[in-house]
C-alpha cells in the first residue's frame, strides 16, 4: 500500500522541500556511486549516522543531523522523499519556508531523541530522514485530516488505487510504528519504529501554534477537515491491465 499523491495543490512554490528532497537525492548519488564494497558503506553509516551510545557518551552530536540526509539503498530513498513530495509542499505553504525548515529539522531531532531513548546503548547507526518526514506527516494530520490522498494497493498483479482520507492512513502508519515499534526487541531490527513515532508526535505538537493561528476547532468547522481551497482532482481507475478470464 503506497501513497502516490493527495488532492490538496499548494499556494506557493515550496522552494524548502524541492531542495531538500534534491540535498537527500545528491549525497546519496555523492557516496553510493563512489563506495561500491557494502564494508566501506557500512563505515560511512557508522561514522555519520546516529549511534545511540556515542550520543549518550557526548560524542559525535553531529550525527543527530548529518543521519537525517543518509540513506542505506535506492528504495529507502525513494520512500522518503515520496512521501515528503505529498506532505511537505502543503505544510511550508502554512508555515512559510524558514519555519517550515526548522519544523522537519526539529521533528528530525525529536525522531531521534526516541529513538536513542528506546535502545540508549545500541551501537547500531540510524539513517534517514523517515524521523524528520514523520514529522512532516503527523503535522499534515493536524491540519487536513480529511483532505484525500490516494492510495496505490498492489495484489500481486493487479493495481487499484483508492482515495481516503488523509487521518485513515496517516493513522493507520502511525499505529503501525507504535505496534511493530512495542513488539520488536532492541533496536527494532534494522527499522527505526521509535523515530518515526516521535517525529510523527512532535509533528503534531509543533504544528499546533500554525493549527491555532489558524483558528483551531474553528478551522476545523468551517473547513471540515478538507484543505481551505479548492481540491484537485484525478482520473482515478481501476488498473488497466487486462483479467484473463477463463474459457467454459
Amino acid at each position: 500500500m503506497f501513497p502516490i499523491r493527495d488532492h490538496n495543490p499548494s499556494g506557493r512554490v515550496p522552494y524548502v522541500t524541492f531542495a531538500l528532497i534534491l540535498l537527500n537525492v545528491g549525497i546519496f548519488a555523492s557516496y553510493w556511486f563512489a563506495l561500491p564494497t557494502d564494508p566501506q558503506l557500512m563505515m560511512l553509516h557508522v561514522e555519520w549516522g546516529l549511534v545511540p551510545r556515542n550520543v549518550m557518551a557526548g560524542s559525535r552530536l553531529e550525527t543527530l543531523l548529518t543521519s537525517m540526509f543518509l540513506h542505506g539503498g535506492f528504495m529507502h530513498l525513494a520512500g522518503n522523499m515520496l512521501f515528503l513530495w505529498i506532505f511537505g509542499d502543503n505544510l511550508e505553504d502554512i508555515l512559510g519556508h524558514v519555519r517550515f525548515l526548522g519544523f522537519y529539522l526539529l521533528s528530525g531531532l525529536a525522531a531521534a531523541a526516541l529513538q536513542i531513548a528506546s535502545a540508549p546503548y545500541s551501537p547500531v547507526p540510524m539513517i534517514g530522514a523517515s524521523g524528520a518526514i514523520a514529522g512532516v506527516m503527523g503535522g499534515y494530520l493536524l491540519l487536513f485530516p480529511r483532505a484525500k490522498v490516494d492510495v496505490l494497493i498492489i495484489i500481486v498483479i493487479f493495481f487499484r488505487i483508492f482515495p481516503v482520507p488523509a487521518w485513515i492512513m496517516l493513522g493507520l502508519w502511525f499505529a503501525m510504528q507504535l505496534v511493530s515499534g512495542f513488539s520488536t526487541p532492541g533496536d527494532g531490527g534494522g527499522v527505526a519504529y521509535w523515530a518515526h513515532a516521535g517525529g510523527f508526535i512532535a509533528g503534531v505538537i509543533l504544528m499546533l501554534p500554525a493549527w491555532r493561528r489558524l483558528g483551531g476547532t474553528a478551522f476545523w468547522n468551517r473547513t471540515e477537515g478538507t484543505p481551505p481551497h479548492p481540491e484537485a482532482t484525478y482520473a482515478v481507475s481501476p488498473s488497466s491491465i487486462p483479467r484473463v478470464r477463463r474459457r467454459k
